[in-house]
């Protein structure tokens, strides 16, 4: 919390001072030009402050330089070109380079070609930058992250962008850029991330973008693209988020669609002129989260395979032409949590079962030939087959019900509780559709008040976690890797592989990463409630019979995902109570996947009996931990 203003004379009296970090505090005023008198300076972090007036045109005296953080401040420019990167050119050891959110509001010079080739990381996004993005930006080749989204930039991208070949993110959105997606940038064989959304991009989407085998994260949404969608993009077998949404794309979904091996969590198509069907096929994206294909022109009826998409959050499939029953399947989908089927030409009784219990009217809308119950404000159905429904299922559940009574029971009053307390819960809109979070290095300091050991939540073999709380308000774990510790930089690597390719309700979220030359972190959801661990040996806390039995059930869940719900198993390795956390309402979520085992089929025949730490290897963990459970129980 310093404020005030930096002394004029700064740079006189500190000649050999290296490195100064003043970041996340409120300093106003001016920065000195006296600054370039400390000659020997390499790093300055002025980010998060409140400084004024304009960026020293000075600063490239300080030829050592080799990180400069202007970010999040109040800089202007008087004059048409940002002319400080030409005084930057003098320095040809600058690696990072980030002023982003100031508003500068002028040009890009040519000059920005002319910085060190040493540059990775470039960043000015939301400074009201104006004009066109100069060609010369190509001649720094060894740039990792590029972000000039969030201005005012005009023009086309430029091709000379495809010499960038160490490029992994790269981040155009919300500007005015106009024409076409270069094919250049097919030739960015490292790139991860690309963000083109929000623009004025016109023609097709080349193939050539799905032969990226690195690309990750794919947002070419708000455009006027004008093509079919690429049959490459559904073959990829990296993609974890594709946003094609409000453009003109044409054609028809291949029938090819998810009968690739893909990560996909994010599916947004909506808003444009598909047509045809929705291909059964669709099913094979079982880790997918987000499906939304509304606004479009696509008929028949909906699959029965959307039911095998078990981690399913959102399905929205309104404003098409949809016809038939609404299928039984989607019942399953137990972590459904939005629902939108309205004007379609859906006939039939809407599903009572699952989560169907909880959507509304709007759910349905505009769908005549639907009946069901009188909240769903459709007509009555004339066939009454509930009685029917319940034997039958009486029928399959009796023997399990004359071996295991008491299992039974448990879990019928736990999932009547937990009904209830849904029901009584406020209808909530939806999440944003397919929003990746991005989270800097500042701000997770700023989330952790400087990583203070007040939020310290838990140590452990190679790191610590922090909570912290986000800018926008939102609660997170902040997990931090030693990287002085011996298998730290592995664990981190493990850690984010995993995570990547896993989606499941009993598994903790990643929401963000953050790393750099030193520094490792991810960025997870914060869960309330603690460890297992804490409340099996708390005096103050206790579990009920019903939470406990719902915890196996939920750790168990985790399991058989991992080692069987895709196509390649994982094996936790490190399975104890202290690596399984609760939310809210003490649902079980396993987390820590550090020294995880990813295997191929044959490899995981062979080495299964022999993972990971003994006394925690699956099953006996399995059974360690219901004894443990139990144990508890009962005493």
């Amino acid at each position: 919390m310093f404020s005030g203003e930096l002394p004029a004379d700064i740079g006189y009296w500190l000649p050999n001072l290296q490195e100064l970090y003043l970041s996340d505090n409120t300093f106003r005023g001016t920065v000195p030009s006296s600054i370039v008198n400390a000659s020997r300076l390499a790093v300055i972090v002025l980010s998060m402050n409140s400084f004024t007036g304009s960026i020293p045109i000075t600063i490239g005296r300080l030829e050592l330089l080799e990180r400069l953080f202007f970010a999040q401040n109040y800089f202007t420019y008087e004059g048409s070109e940002l002319n400080f990167f030409t005084s930057l050119t003098n320095c040809r050891k600058l690696r990072t380079l980030v002023f982003a959110h100031n508003p500068l509001k002028a040009f890009l010079p040519a000059s920005i070609g002319n910085l060190s080739t040493s540059l990775q990381i470039f960043e000015a996004s939301g400074c009201g930058i104006k004009g066109i993005i100069p060609s010369g930006i190509g001649n720094l080749t060894n740039l990792q992250r590029l972000s000039l989204d969030m201005n005012e930039l005009n023009g086309s991208i430029p091709i000379t962008l495809g010499k960038l070949q160490n490029i992994e993110q790269l981040y155009l959105e919300n500007n005015r850029l106009e024409g076409g997606i270069p094919q250049e940038l097919c030739l960015l064989k490292n790139l991860g991330e690309l963000y083109l959304s929000k623009n004025q991009l016109s023609g097709i989407i080349s193939s050539c973008l799905g032969d990226i085998s690195s690309l990750t994260w794919l947002f070419l949404d708000s455009n006027t693209l004008t093509s079919t969608i690429p049959l490459t993009l559904w073959s990829h077998k990296s993609l974890i988020v594709l946003n094609l949404s409000s453009n003109n794309l044409t054609g028809n979904l291949p029938s090819s669609i998810g009968s690739s091996i893909s990560p996909l969590v994010g599916l947004d198509l909506s808003i444009n002129r598909l047509s045809g069907g929705i291909p059964s096929s669709i099913g094979g994206y079982q880790m997918l989260n987000n499906l939304s294909l509304a606004h479009n022109n696509l008929q028949g009826s909906i699959p029965e395979s959307l039911g095998k998409l078990i981690s399913l959050e959102i399905l929205d499939l309104s404003q098409n032409n949809l016809s038939g029953m609404i299928p039984r399947s989607l019942e399953t989908l137990r972590y459904l949590e939005y629902l939108n089927l309205s004007y379609n030409r859906l006939q039939g009784e809407i599903p009572s079962g699952g989560r169907f219990n909880k959507f509304t009217a709007s759910s349905f809308r505009h769908n005549k030939d639907l009946c069901g119950a009188p909240k769903l404000e459709v007509l009555p159905c004339r066939n009454k087959q509930k009685e029917s429904r319940n034997l039958s299922s009486l029928k399959y559940i009796s023997p399990i019900i004359a071996t295991i009574i008491g299992l039974v029971v448990a879990i019928y009053l736990l999932r009547r509780h937990r009904r209830l307390r849904k029901q009584n819960r406020t209808n909530v809109e939806p999440p944003s559709l397919l929003e990746w979070t991005r989270v800097s290095y500042y701000e997770l300091v700023r989330a952790t008040e400087s990583f203070d050991e007040s939020n310290l939540i838990g140590n452990g073999a190679y790191g610590s976690v922090f909570k912290g709380k986000l800018s926008d308000g939102v609660n997170v774990a902040v997990k931090v890797f030693n990287l002085l510790s011996e298998g730290a930089v592995k664990s981190f690597n493990v850690e984010c592989e995993v995570l990547r390719n896993i989606r499941h309700r009993n598994l903790v979220r990643i929401i963000s990463s953050c790393t750099n030359m030193d520094f490792r972190c991810l960025v997870m959801e914060y869960l309330p409630n603690g460890s297992l661990e804490q409340w099996l040996y708390s005096h103050n806390n206790h579990l009920s019979l019903i939470q406990r039995l719902q915890i196996l059930i939920d750790v168990a869940s985790a399991l058989e995902y991992l080692h069987h719900g895709q196509p390649t198993p994982i094996i936790h390795c490190d399975l104890k109570p202290s690596n399984v956390l609760l939310d809210e309402d003490m649902q079980a979520r396993v987390c820590d996947f550090g020294i995880a085992k990813i295997f191929g089929e044959e490899e995981f025949r062979l080495r299964t009996a022999t993972l990971g730490t003994i006394g925690y290897m699956a099953p006996g963990m399995t059974l360690c931990l219901v004894n443990l459970i139990l144990h508890n129980s009962l005493a």
